[in-house]
Parts: structure tokens; sequence; C-alpha cells
């Protein structure tokens, strides 16, 4: 319920109050659970539920050829972008409200370096001769997009990310590399 609330408003808008209110548990209840399970701006294992679950579970389904997993992790993006509710990455926005330094900062930091990390692994294996900044370039279009949605609450704006991943991803990784 607290995870929902932040997503939705923000973890300055949401106080104890709302909550308690939402989820039907106690005011006492609430008090008597450890600090760690007390509600507060605590980031998920993943940015929007499901979000980079859904990237690599679209991947099968864009094809056998690394270049075209590259592209497909997009779809999911465009899928978050057309659902009710969406607010984009739960990450990047708690990090909007938080300093730098602060844990919710450095559980950001270390997300998207998970992601990338991964983003980079597949660009290996599609033959990126500089697959980092593939990755890089990839990720940074994964965040635009993310935010776009939110922004200009238009689908257009994730298949625009899209199309362009798509481009990079011909340029780095050509279907017949030189010499081949």
């Amino acid at each position: 319920t607290a995870f929902r609330l932040f997503y939705a408003h923000g973890v300055r808008g949401v106080g104890v109050d709302a909550v308690i209110a939402e989820s039907g548990v106690a005011k006492a209840t609430l008090q008597a659970l450890p600090a760690q399970g007390r509600p507060r701006p605590r980031l998920p294992r993943e940015g929007r539920p499901g979000l980079a679950s859904t990237a690599r579970s679209r991947l099968g389904a864009a094809g056998s050829d690394p270049r075209d997993r590259l592209v497909g992790m997009f779809d999911a993006l465009v899928t978050a972008c057309r659902q009710d509710g969406f607010r984009g990455c739960a990450f990047i926005n708690t990090a909007s409200e938080a300093e730098a330094g602060t844990d919710v900062h450095a559980r950001t930091v270390e997300h998207k370096t998970a992601v990338r990390a991964w983003v980079r692994d597949l660009a290996a294996i599609a033959g990126a001769p500089d697959p980092d900044g593939l990755a890089r370039a990839l990720t940074l279009l994964l965040d635009g997009g993310l935010s776009a949605g939110v922004l200009d609450a238009d689908p257009r704006s994730a298949e625009a990310a899209k199309g362009a991943a798509r481009t990079l991803v011909e340029a780095a990784c050509p279907r017949d590399p030189p010499g081949g």
C-alpha cells in the first residue's frame, strides 16, 4: 500500500495517516512494526513493479537475433506507458525527492547500474564493438522514454524511443560485420 501511494503521489506527498487510511492497518499496529517494516520511501528491487522483468521477458518475443532483442526490451516501455496510472520509474521519481548521498539515492544508482550492466551484456552478445557505450545510450533512451511517457502522457514517446534504439543498435551492431 505504501509503495502504491508513494508511486502515485510521491514520497513527500504521502503521510503515515494516508497509509493507515488506505491500508486499513491500525495506527498502533503500524507503530508496533519494526522500523524496517514501517512505511517510508523504500524502493522495491525494480522500478515500476515488473517493468525490468517485463523488459527481460520481452526478449524472447523479439526473436533470436541479439540486435532485435536489444530493441525488443523497449516493448516493455511502450506497454508501461499505455497503462493507467503510469508515473514513470519509481527509482527516478523517489531519487528526485531525495538528497544525493542518501540510501534512496544510492539504491537508485545501484538499480540503474544493474540495468546498464544487463544491457551491456546484451550489447556484447549482439557484437557491439563498444558495448559499454551502446548500453549507456540505450539506458538513457529508456530513462528518457519513461520520463517523456509521464510528461507527454503520449505512448508515441515510447514508440519514438524504440525507433531511436533501433537506429542506435543498427549503427552499432551491423547485421553483416565487416570482413565477415
